[in-house]
């Protein structure tokens, strides 16, 4: 295991063995207290670094939802959430209130609408529109066992596509409108359900159902959840006072925040190429289970002083799941160039040049290759910011 973490963050890569397990011990008390309520926003902001650290020291096992999980604790630490029916609500009668600002719950609103929008837009590309996409997607039908020919109905397959894209289109704005609100819970409820029987997300569909709440009203929704939990009175509703500095600042940083949001899904606009195949500006984009990539990559190794050539195979020393992503991931295969440069290194070999020979097939196409065959990669620095030149265009462009 070579790479554990993203670019820029290998540093991260210290917790070898029993403090790996040690690490996760502290984050899951850290999740329990903020679970009862109890020291809630140190006990979040624990969680919440080490949940960063956590996605920030792999790239392997990259998931929207855990990018989501970083917002939302970001998003939960300013709000009053332990205001009421928690333990420093009892230790500390003071903080209690049975109510919270507007602004509390309109961020949750504002961030899945996010979400759902740039998800229909990531959508409207020609694999999703073609089926080719959704057909990769269900290659491994055969787990459903006797209804495994029910995915192979092209009306239900067209229905996936079509209704991937009306769903994450309309749910945000049907839920808003108090007449569609019902329905659209009941639709959210069989779409997120259906979508982990059978894509097998984890636990983004359920997070997604529990954001539906921030979109009821907060009586409706304290009469279903917290029943025992009193009406506001007119005490408790008047107007709030002038807002201090401290409170502009952070509506001034609320507003930065959600204009990054709406930035990341569109920066894939500065990179050329298909950002499915490329991965440049695929990642906190809210581009969800649209691709399938296979592949192969080997590595053509040559020492400039002595002229001596070798191939070295990745699938031969890393993990299976590494070994099958390196080569269909720009990133993991600059990360293992890095490793090949240093083994080089401590052999004694000054300058050594290193060459892929990689065919990458994007759902279902032909293969094709990811790296330009001709370029040293020893010698490619890691671009942050701007399109890397040793990446091919791929099949099509967008």
């Amino acid at each position: 295991c070579f790479f554990r973490s993203m670019v820029g963050f290998e540093f991260l890569n210290v917790l070898m063995g029993p403090w790996m397990y040690a690490f996760f011990v502290v984050m899951a008390v850290a999740a329990l207290l903020v679970m009862a309520g109890a020291w809630y926003r140190p006990a979040l902001a624990v969680f919440t670094v080490m949940w960063t650290l956590t996605y920030l020291m792999q790239t392997e096992s990259y998931n929207n939802h855990y990018y989501l999980m970083i917002l939302l604790c970001l998003l939960m630490l300013p709000v009053p959430a332990h205001a009421w029916a928690s333990w420093d609500a009892r230790r500390r009668p003071e903080i209690r209130s049975l109510i919270c600002p507007r602004w509390c719950i309109a961020v949750f609103v504002l961030q899945s609408l996010i979400v759902y929008t740039f998800a229909a837009w990531a959508k409207i590309y020609p694999d999703w529109l073609d089926g080719s996409a959704m057909e990769a997607l269900l290659a491994n039908r055969e787990k459903f066992g006797p209804i495994a020919w029910l995915y192979d109905t092209p009306w239900l397959r067209w229905m996936l596509i079509w209704g991937g894209i009306l769903f994450d289109a309309l749910i945000g704005p049907a839920l808003l409108w108090r007449r569609t609100r019902l329905l659209a819970l009941g639709c959210a409820v069989f779409f997120h359900l259906f979508n982990s029987i059978t894509f097998r997300i984890g636990v983004f569909p359920y997070t997604a159902l529990a954001l539906c709440a921030f979109f009821f009203p907060g009586e409706q929704v304290r009469r279903l959840f917290l029943g025992r939990k009193p009406a506001p009175g007119e005490e408790d509703l008047r107007p709030p006072p002038p807002m201090t500095a401290t409170e502009r600042l952070g509506f001034a940083l609320l507003a930065l925040y959600f204009a990054v949001q709406i930035y990341l899904p569109l920066r894939y606009l500065h990179y050329p190429g298909l950002p499915h195949w490329t991965e440049e500006g695929h990642r906190m984009a809210w581009r969800m289970m649209l691709k399938v990539k296979r592949g192969t990559i080997r590595f053509h190794l040559r020492d400039p002083a002595s002229g001596r050539t070798w191939v070295v195979d990745p699938g031969e020393r890393l993990m299976p799941k590494q070994a099958v992503r390196v080569p269909t991931h720009p990133d993991m295969i600059w990360h293992f160039v890095q490793y090949l440069k240093a083994e080089a290194a401590e052999q004694g070999i000054a300058g050594v040049e290193i060459r892929a020979e990689s065919a990458v097939s994007l759902n279902g196409r032909p293969m094709a290759p990811l790296v330009k065959p001709d370029v040293d990669l020893a010698k490619v620095e890691w671009n942050y910011f701007a399109a890397s030149d040793w990446i091919t265009a791929g099949p099509s462009a967008r």
